[in-house]
């Protein structure tokens, strides 16, 4: 049975504040804790329904606190409005010191003041889905240990490499192309793309922001078919994001 300082935990982790101060965030279903315990997150509690298969979960580890309980309790500390027969608490990683980054040799995202969670969740998706394992993400990106975030990310957040840091100072040192999608841009479809470089995407409703705007070194856009007087004004930041890798991908 769930006692009342075991929920008031869980729930207090919902907020970016507590889940700083203890070091912990909540992540459920079967495949995403099962993904984030493979990749060796190390667990602080794990909460499952008898139904739930435990086979396919890596949690033999004797350190493990499981607890088993029932559909009421899993309802009552769940973030979803339909529970996944699991919920766990993981230890957040020592995030990389960012005065000392490095960009990798290949493709990479950076994100500036992606703010809706369920977007971060995506293109953290997206980019396992092409093979991209790097993702900057500026101070105001949503915290991908937002439990709506870790949701959306359907796992690929034990894949990716995620690191806040000032982008600006980043970008300055870049000795490759920095792309940006932007409104006067080039035809994506028709202009040169390298195997390195990182691709810069903005603020939903900002889009990116007019210091790291001067750092885009290839503007691109993506271009509208839609040849009626009434269409959409933009598309979402995370489709944009997957027009634009997939683009990527496809030319290499």
């Amino acid at each position: 049975m769930l006692s009342k300082n075991q929920i008031k935990l869980i729930k207090s982790l919902e907020s970016k504040k507590f889940r700083k101060r203890e070091g912990l965030f909540v992540a459920e279903g079967p495949k995403v804790v099962g993904d984030l315990l493979r990749a060796g997150y190390q667990p602080h509690s794990i909460y499952a329904t008898p139904q739930c298969s435990l086979s396919n979960i890596p949690c033999s580890t004797s350190n493990i606190q499981l607890s088993t309980i029932t559909d009421d309790e899993l309802h009552r500390i769940s973030f979803l409005q339909h529970p996944q027969e699991v919920l766990a608490i993981f230890h957040i990683p020592t995030p990389l010191d960012s005065s000392n980054l490095h960009l990798p040799s290949d493709i990479c995202l950076a994100l500036d003041g992606v703010q809706d969670p369920g977007n971060v969740g995506t293109i953290i998706r997206i980019a396992d889905w092409f093979g991209i394992s790097h993702i900057f993400c500026s101070p105001d990106t949503a915290d991908i240990y937002n439990p709506k975030v870790v949701q959306a990310t359907m796992g690929s957040l034990a894949h990716i490499s995620v690191t806040y840091c000032d982008l600006v100072p980043l970008l300055r040192k870049a000795t490759v192309p920095i792309y940006g999608t932007l409104l006067d841009g080039q035809d994506i479809y028709q202009q040169p793309l390298s195997r390195e470089g990182i691709i810069v995407m903005g603020n939903e409703g900002n889009g990116i922001s007019s210091e790291v705007r001067q750092l885009i070194t290839n503007k691109l856009l993506i271009p509208n078919f839609n040849k009626n007087s009434e269409t959409a004004e933009s598309l979402n930041v995370a489709i944009a994001t997957a027009i634009t890798c997939s683009e990527f991908c496809r030319r290499f």
